[in-house]
């Protein structure tokens, strides 16, 4: 094949869909996993401290580094693998050990995160998890040990991937301070198969306990977003009123339009995120192909119980906001049309005043200009009785001169006049 020039990014788009790999669980093993969430601003975060703050942890084992700018690290960090995973908005570390701990979900496990080091985060901790892997060949042993280790009103079991496992959670935060997820393995199954559902449950957790920051911001807007409907239905009902300061009631209504859109501003990531973080959610319990484990309920039905009407709140509360919103847009197209009306009734009375005002200028303009004629026309009576004086030498009299030559200068001067507003006009 000739040589071709690559695309600069060929490689790495390639490359991005190997970036995350399933790690390989043995059975029986144990593990802790933690996802770490700035409070503010998560998604433009620096995201060189978040890899700062794996290294550091990795120096204390003398581990090696991940390369610069990655987003995934898998690496061993004395008897643990470490799995490390850089997302959007938040930092996940999943810490694997082989065995099991003498009492379940003891949380020495997770000690193997320093103190010192979990004080350091450049976050929160959104979720923590410890889970237990086992190896379980009836269904009996299982239905105990669950039934042991949770709460029964809450948990939820299932077979998965074709009865390879067992899963069951309650979804409940421990004394420790974790929730606890529980995956009984059949004793053939493939470690990369237990891998893989081990990773599916802790995005289950994970994303889960992001989308339902979406319930708390909805839940939050309750009290300005009823503040701002019961003003807008006030300025709607005053639009119906007659004599009411249309203007006024216009900027009362591009105030609320404002603070809706300002909220809408504020919200909108983090309901666009909730959706999506719920449809990965849905889309990783899908995966697992779950079935009924004793008459128990599955984690999809315990999701659509307790997960569903929490991302319908969210949704309705964004769709409540974006028709607030709409409907003070039109109030406003309304309400401007009016003052349009308004003003254009206000221009034509305008227009009528000035026309009536030329009209009567007019009047007095020609009444001015026949005054006019009078005045030129005496001034030009005694110009012509003095260019006639030497006729009354020879008889006429100055009264019969100015009787006879006053209608000639009178009709002289108003032609002239006449002549000169018909040109000027």
């Amino acid at each position: 094949m000739p040589p071709i020039a690559d695309h600069p990014l060929r490689y790495t788009m390639a490359n991005e869909l190997h970036a995350r790999p399933f790690p390989s669980v043995d059975a029986p093993s144990r593990a802790a996993y933690l996802a770490i969430k700035p409070a503010e601003n998560a998604a433009g975060r620096d995201r060189d401290i978040d890899r700062a703050h794996l290294i550091d942890l990795l120096d204390r084992f003398g581990a090696d580094h991940p390369a610069p700018g990655a987003t995934h690290y898998f690496g061993t960090i004395g008897k643990h693998k470490l799995k490390w995973e850089s997302h959007t908005e938040f930092v996940t570390y999943t810490l694997f050990g082989e065995g099991l701990a003498d009492r379940p979900f003891d949380a020495a496990t997770f000690s193997v995160f320093p103190e010192e080091w979990l004080e350091n985060a450049p976050g929160t901790r959104i979720t923590s998890a410890l889970i237990r892997i086992e190896i379980a060949e009836d269904d009996d042993g299982i239905a105990d040990k669950v039934n042991d280790w949770f709460v029964p009103e809450s948990v939820a079991i299932s077979r998965v991937v074709e009865d390879d496992l067992v899963i069951a959670a309650d979804f409940r935060i421990d004394h420790a301070g974790h929730m606890r997820f529980a995956a009984f393995a059949r004793p053939d199954v493939d470690d990369r198969r237990i891998g893989r559902v081990v990773q599916r449950m802790c995005e289950v957790e994970t994303y889960k306990a992001m989308a339902m920051l979406g319930l708390t911001r909805a839940r939050s807007l309750g009290a300005p977003m009823a503040k701002a409907d019961r003003t807008l239905t006030k300025l709607l009902g005053d639009m119906r009123g007659d004599g009411v300061d249309a203007a006024s009631v216009l900027h009362e209504l591009l105030e609320v339009s404002a603070e809706l859109e300002d909220i809408i501003a504020q919200s909108e990531f983090r309901f666009g995120a909730t959706g999506a973080y719920e449809t990965i959610v849905n889309q990783r319990i899908d995966v697992l192909r779950e079935e009924r484990f004793a008459g128990r309920q599955t984690f999809g039905e315990f999701m659509m119980r307790r997960f569903d009407p929490a991302m319908r709140t969210v949704k309705s509360t964004e769709r409540r906001l974006q028709a607030m919103s709409d409907r003070a847009l039109r109030a406003g197209d309304l309400l401007r049309t009016r003052v349009d009306v308004e003003r254009s009734a206000q221009n034509q009375e305008l227009l009528t005043s000035m026309d009536r005002r030329a009209d009567l200028q007019l009047r007095l303009q020609r009444t001015v200009e026949g005054l006019s004629v009078v005045a030129i026309s005496y001034y030009a009576v005694n110009l012509v009785l003095y260019m006639l004086g030497p006729v009354e030498a020879l008889g006429v009299s100055k009264p019969l001169l100015a009787a006879v030559s006053t209608p000639v200068v009178l009709l002289l001067v108003w032609f002239m006049v006449n002549r000169i507003r018909k040109h000027m006009e």
